[in-house]
């Protein structure tokens, strides 16, 4: 089964046809098309740092939002308190071919 790895947010993932990843948002309406060009390695070649001419393409499922992360920072004896809560945004891609 090929595979490929490839760079996205600043994060690498490693990827087959098929396969559905959660990567960093991207500016990419549902259903449309996107295309990685920084790929890292494929079966046969390691690239100087990409691979030339290797591109992945995927289809984007869906746009939003994980799981709310609670920070609270509490400083005793000082009456002082910090709540904040964070959603990380993502894109779901379903990975359609690597060339």
């Amino acid at each position: 089964m090929a595979y490929a790895i490839i760079v996205t947010g600043g994060k690498q993932y490693k990827v087959t046809e098929g396969d559905v990843i959660f990567v960093e948002k991207l500016d990419a309406a549902e259903g449309a098309k996107v295309t990685f060009d920084k790929v890292v390695l494929t079966d046969s070649k390691i690239g100087t740092p990409f691979v030339e001419g290797a591109k992945v393409e995927g289809t984007v499922e869906k746009q939003g939002k994980q799981k709310k992360v609670v920070t609270f920072k509490y400083r005793p004896k000082k009456h002082s308190h910090t709540k904040q809560g964070h959603r990380q945004p993502y894109t779901r891609v379903k990975i359609d071919s690597i060339a």
